[in-house]
């Protein structure tokens, strides 16, 4: 009986994990699949998770209904999550992530400028909790390849204490460029 009531407790944590994320569709989309009776109607959902702090993931979901692709999304990006390193509310360096044709270039700016950007990557920085980043799309637009090119750029992500215990020396000029 005992061994119950901790299972119970448990359930409730993962609740409350569970809400601390927000999330945002970046993208739904109407697709087709060419069956032997015809064509098989569906709809694909891109969609960001974030807790606004420090991670941040992207999923895919697709299925009949919409509410349905949206719900395999979220729990796609739960498991995609990665985290990401900041610098009082900015990057603490100049980055570009590349992924297919979508490059994005990420640069840190100075507090007060707030996000710049479009699309799937504002979505993926605000649910990030960057609070000062401007950025810029070059090559496709195609929405999944660009929020995948911000992902890779976000995990190239490096801190100062970092760097510095890889070079084996001690960083002299300030980290952030803004």
């Amino acid at each position: 009986m005992i061994a119950d009531r901790g299972r119970d407790r448990d359930r409730g944590r993962d609740r409350d994990k569970d809400q601390e994320f927000k999330e945002k569709v970046v993208q739904i989309r109407r697709v087709t699949k060419v069956v032997k009776g015809g064509k098989k109607m569906g709809f694909r959902a891109v969609v960001v998770v974030g807790d606004m702090k420090y991670r941040v993931g992207l999923g895919i979901g697709k299925a009949a209904e919409v509410a349905s692709a949206i719900r395999k999304g979220v729990e796609a990006a739960k498991k995609n999550l990665i985290e990401i390193t900041q610098v009082e509310g900015t990057l603490p360096h100049d980055i570009q992530g590349d992924f297919s044709a979508s490059q994005v270039m990420l640069r840190a700016a100075p507090p007060g400028t707030g996000v710049i950007a479009g699309g799937a990557v504002r979505t993926i920085l605000e649910l990030a909790g960057l609070k000062n980043v401007v950025a810029k799309s070059i090559g496709s637009n195609n929405a999944i390849n660009v929020a995948r090119a911000t992902l890779a750029a976000l995990t190239g992500l490096k801190d100062k204490a970092k760097v510095e215990e890889l070079r084996g020396k001690e960083l002299k000029v300030d980290y952030v460029t803004a």
